[in-house]
């Protein structure tokens, strides 16, 4: 055993599990956070895209561009080091508030297209009927295709998120102690890489598969594609 320990020295993660504990529950509520942000974001953003008005339509659809066309890390130094003191806040975003507008943006634009294939895949008539009884365009969304929309891309949403979880270990790199970060706690004061990297390794293998499993369920629970 004296090989696996060279390798990989079970003790020294043990004497920092409080640390990795904290990383766990950062990543957990930072990524819950930045999944409401981009959840709400990304509905609005379908909805804008699917608009008739020609502004609106364009708005939306440079805001998709420009985030899918830029890798996630260079969005979040802009976002912390290059916006300057909110108006509404009196001051520059922290490092924590930063790195969750970062995720909520670049997460947004990804869901803001799940979100907008499931309105697509509303049955026409069903428009049609809600036009009928003089529901408006905002109505006809909010009680007829939303509903219906949302129920058949919770499975893609939730692997999405799954993703935003594993990208929220980028957040590190603006000063974020999560997941990732104690990772590099122990790295920068055991110099034990292994130890530090493999267990947060460990840790994004275990919310994955349990993203994954919960996206199975919601499609077996709602009848998937094809059944």
């Amino acid at each position: 055993m004296d090989w696996l320990a060279g390798f990989y020295n079970y003790r020294i993660v043990i004497q920092y599990l409080p640390e990795f504990g904290y990383g766990l529950w950062a990543t957990i509520w930072i990524s819950a956070i930045s999944m409401v942000l981009a959840l709400s974001l990304g509905t609005v953003v379908a909805i804008m895209r699917m608009s008739p008005n020609p502004f609106l339509w364009r708005i939306a659809a440079g805001y998709v561009q420009a985030i899918r066309s830029t890798p996630l890390l260079v969005q979040i130094y802009v976002i912390y080091f290059a916006l300057g003191p909110l108006p509404l806040l009196g001051r520059r975003l922290d490092e924590l508030e930063g790195g969750i507008l970062a995720l909520g943006l670049n997460a947004g634009a990804f869901m803001s297209e799940i979100i907008r294939a499931g309105i697509e895949s509303v049955e026409k008539g069903q428009i049609e009927g809600a036009q009928s009884v003089g529901m408006t365009y905002l109505q006809r969304m909010r009680y007829v295709v939303l509903p219906q929309a949302i129920a058949r891309v919770i499975p893609p949403l939730l692997g999405q998120t799954a993703v935003l979880i594993k990208d929220s270990s980028l957040v590190s790199f603006i000063g974020v102690f999560e997941l990732f970060g104690a990772g590099l706690f122990v790295y920068s004061e055991r110099l034990k890489p292994n130890e530090g990297y493999l267990t947060v390794a460990a840790c994004y293998l275990v919310i994955y598969f349990v993203m994954m499993h919960l996206a199975n369920f919601a499609q077996r629970r709602l009848g998937g594609a094809g059944q």
